[in-house]
């Protein structure tokens, strides 16, 4: 009996140990990057040397409520319009939706399928276009693009990049919820994509506001049968051709953000599963990535799946620093870890927010939306049990109730 009860000590001590280990490295890494997203500069010359012609993809599945206004938007891009094309991807659209878009100058791909996708859609339009165009930019259904847009990306082609992420922004703040997306979007931008490029990494990739070299994304898009997800195996695609994705600061994008709590519980079990998949999918060839081929973004996009989503990470280090400084010095109980190694995690976690999150965040309306953080952390922590088919079937959030 005394052997069992050592065995379980030594075993859970060694759990205490990789718990606090896993959110030591999580934090850590969200830190470093959120303190070199303050060193992110622009890497090229802003002169605009060729006009390169671009299609402009909008994949809308049941969008009828706002795709009409988004490509009356999309058209007054300050880019010579025979350079550009709107192809709007009509899944599943009404007839008085088709028929108001066929009176813009666009062009209209009506598709259909059993289950759709996003992947699905560009698939299919990319078949069926004649025109062989330099780059192609995806958006999505709600997404209206800051007027220079087309020309600052054209700009970044033109200075030898393959493939670029603009800036997404918030459309709406009008909703509690809609402010802790927007304020994530944005430590998102700045982690993952200021940070990373200051560091010489790859930007991460959105899954909307981004240009590809027209060619290399047909190729790479063939393939691709995701249903939730799909920019993330494309980023693995292109870690792993070692073709470097830039990141553009101000070519905006704006991007309607969720406003109820049923919308961000449906968005994050898509995410959270997207995560566990990939990370399942590509752990094992990260290794060799990293040291047969010095493959870092390969191996830096792995390790992205490993560290928690940010709202689960705050909410579970600040609920087991706060157990284990209770135990320790409330109740006197003894731990086999320290509490002031959680402390630690606590303090790089909240100043990786705080240096990661914009200043005009640092307001009224802000504080009032951190109040609802409790909420969705136990939303996130209930979605860990609700995985299973969270990747089988496309989870649409309804855009257009935005005023």
């Amino acid at each position: 009996m005394e052997i069992v009860n050592i065995s379980l000590q030594y075993a859970l001590q060694a759990i205490e140990i990789i718990v606090v280990v896993y959110f030591f490295i999580s934090c850590l890494y969200i830190l470093t990057f959120s303190i070199a997203g303050h060193r992110y500069k622009k890497r090229y010359n802003s002169a605009t040397v060729e006009l390169n012609s671009m299609a402009v993809f909008i994949p809308a599945y049941k969008e009828d409520e706002v795709i009409v206004d988004v490509a009356r938007h999309a058209i007054r891009q300050k880019y010579p319009p025979s350079f550009f094309d709107i192809i709007i991807i009509a899944d599943s659209m009404k007839e008085e939706t088709i028929q108001k878009l066929r009176k813009l100058p666009i062009k209209v791909i009506e598709v259909s399928f059993e289950k759709s996708t996003k992947a699905k859609a560009l698939n299919t339009a990319m078949k069926q276009l004649e025109r062989n165009y330099d780059y192609a930019i995806v958006l999505d259904a709600d997404n209206l693009m800051e007027p220079e847009f087309l020309s600052k990306m054209n700009n970044a082609f033109n200075n030898g990049y393959k493939v670029v992420q603009g800036h997404r922004q918030a459309k709406n703040l009008n909703t509690t919820y809609a402010i802790l997306d927007a304020a994530s979007e944005e430590i998102n931008n700045h982690i993952y994509r200021r940070g990373h490029r200051a560091l010489d990494l790859s930007s991460g990739l959105i899954g909307s506001g981004m240009g590809f070299d027209y060619k290399l994304f047909k190729s790479i898009m063939e393939p691709i049968q995701a249903i939730g997800g799909f920019d993330k195996e494309l980023e693995f695609e292109l870690a792993g051709k070692q073709i470097e994705i830039e990141y553009l600061q101000d070519a905006v994008v704006l991007d309607e953000k969720i406003q109820k709590g049923t919308d961000f519980s449906n968005q994050r079990r898509r995410w959270l599963a997207t995560q566990f998949i990939y990370l399942r999918r590509y752990c094992n060839r990260s290794w060799g990535e990293l040291f047969r081929n010095k493959n870092m973004n390969f191996f830096d996009k792995v390790w992205q799946m490993i560290v928690p989503p940010r709202v689960l990470l705050l909410g579970f280090t600040i609920i087991l620093t706060m157990v284990y400084l209770c135990k320790d010095f409330v109740f006197g109980a003894e731990t086999y870890v320290s509490p002031y190694f959680w402390l630690l995690n606590f303090v790089m976690v909240i100043t990786a927010f705080v240096l990661a999150l914009p200043r005009k965040f640092y307001n009224k309306e802000t504080f009032k939306a951190m109040m609802t953080i409790p909420s969705a952390f136990f939303r996130m922590f209930l979605l860990l049990f609700r995985m299973k088919g969270a990747n089988k079937k496309f989870i649409h959030t309804k855009h257009g109730t935005v005023n």
